[in-house]
């Protein structure tokens, strides 16, 4: 049986949620972003800053010299994910089986709902109406029989008519997504424009009419040998093929536990000073594994160098003796990486990883160390932090100009709560 999916999406999320918190800049440009660094970017614009040429990614003080009566708003990442989960309650009023996609795009799949509720479309538009009177947000509603239609559906039509619905089925294919240019299609971004642009196929449509075979012996000569699942996969998409269900719990058994964070390179020319960023991100490497009641063997370390004119990139790992989440032998191992494989030049990028996990039910005690001594003292620091917060534990280095812990404890995914 056809399988009816919605992928609904929120309209410019974090501004719609600021506009909704801030009715006098109902009628004004609005824009979510740090006001004050001009350098930083812009998360999110409201469609009238949008017509006034401000647009996502773009930096601050870029998109203030375009429109002067901007509204910059620093973003409140906790109240966005709150409005996220509010959203998926709303859905899950009209279906169990909801996936979330991002924090803004939302797949569901409504197959049984549609002897309650009726009809696709006018199921789409009670949804829409119900988000917004909730939640102040404007929703756009991409339908079709399976998720890529669904997505491409509101990518390509939802977010560019009035109504914000859009229904793509087998049927109106020829009609509607194949006379799209190719970048059009999920997944295809510039790179892979190119390479369908030197082949010859400048529409979506010329990838799905050409037979699968051919397809695939064009990919070989353009791409290599290897490129024989890439080719199916885009000739699937471009026919809207695809067989994944809509899943409600998306959860994995996770394979590695990873911390990063972007510096000014500026600032972290020293190893004195990189050394204590390093640091805070194996405490919360640590912290983050010892929550799952998991160990690694494995740890990484990735590190992206600048001076502003030479550029450098390495990323290493190395395998323990013994599993651990004890913060002091994960960084001694990050350390050792580190200063074996850094050049010198200052450091813009800085992330650790460690996987390798196995349950930390077992712990090898060895002669010299009360390993589990120190796995019970770190797990209570875990709880004062969960209880108190991230800073309510901190380390003296943290305290330094170089300490970047304390600023991302009032943080979320590197934006502000």
């Amino acid at each position: 049986m056809s399988r009816q999916i919605f992928l609904i999406d929120g309209q410019s999320f974090y501004a719609s949620v600021e506009k909704a918190a801030h009715p006098e800049y109902r009628d004004k440009p609005v824009a979510v972003g740090d006001p004050a660094r001009m350098n930083g970017i812009v998360l999110a614009a409201c469609p009238i800053a949008k017509s006034r040429g401000v647009t996502t990614a773009s930096r601050v003080g870029e998109a203030l010299a375009k429109c002067p009566d901007l509204v910059v708003i620093r973003p409140r990442m906790r109240t966005y994910i709150q409005i996220s989960l509010l959203i998926t309650e709303i859905f899950e009023s009209y279906t169990d089986l909801v996936e979330p996609f991002s924090i803004d795009e939302q797949f569901l799949d409504v197959t049984g709902s549609l002897s309650y509720f009726g009809p696709p479309h006018q199921l789409a538009q009670r949804i829409q109406q119900h988000v917004l009177l909730s939640t102040g947000v404007w929703t756009r509603v991409g339908i079709g029989p399976t998720k890529i239609l669904a997505k491409m559906a509101t990518d390509n039509y939802a977010k560019k008519n009035a109504e914000g619905i859009f229904e793509l089925s087998f049927d109106n294919l020829e009609s509607t997504l194949w006379k799209l240019p190719v970048h059009h299609m999920f997944m295809v971004a510039s790179r892979m424009t190119r390479h369908f642009t030197r082949m010859g196929l400048t529409l979506i449509g010329d990838i799905a009419r050409m037979e699968l075979h051919e397809f695939k012996r064009r990919m070989r000569r353009e791409m290599g040998k290897q490129s024989d699942i890439q080719a199916e996969y885009y000739w699937q998409t471009a026919r809207g093929i695809d067989p994944s269900p809509v899943v409600s719990d998306i959860r994995h058994q996770l394979k590695s536990v990873s911390h990063g964070k972007a510096l000014r390179w500026r600032l972290y020319q020293r190893l004195q000073d990189i050394e204590i960023v390093l640091l805070e991100l194996v405490v919360e490497v640590c912290r983050r594994t010892r929550r799952h009641h998991l160990m690694g063997t494995v740890v990484s370390v990735s590190a992206a160098e600048t001076d502003g004119q030479r550029s450098n990139y390495f990323s290493r790992q190395i395998t323990l003796q013994e599993p651990t989440a004890l913060t002091h032998e994960v960084a001694n191992a990050a350390r050792q990486l580190f200063v074996k494989y850094w050049s010198g030049l200052p450091i813009s990028r800085l992330s650790v990883a460690l996987s390798g996990l196995t349950d930390d039910k077992i712990m090898q005690l060895t002669l010299f160390e009360d390993r589990s001594l120190a796995y019970n003292k770190e797990q209570a620091i875990d709880r004062i932090k969960d209880r108190y917060g991230s800073d309510a534990i901190i380390r003296a280095s943290s305290l330094t100009e170089a300490g970047v812990a304390r600023e991302r404890a009032g943080q979320i995914g590197g934006h502000y709560k």
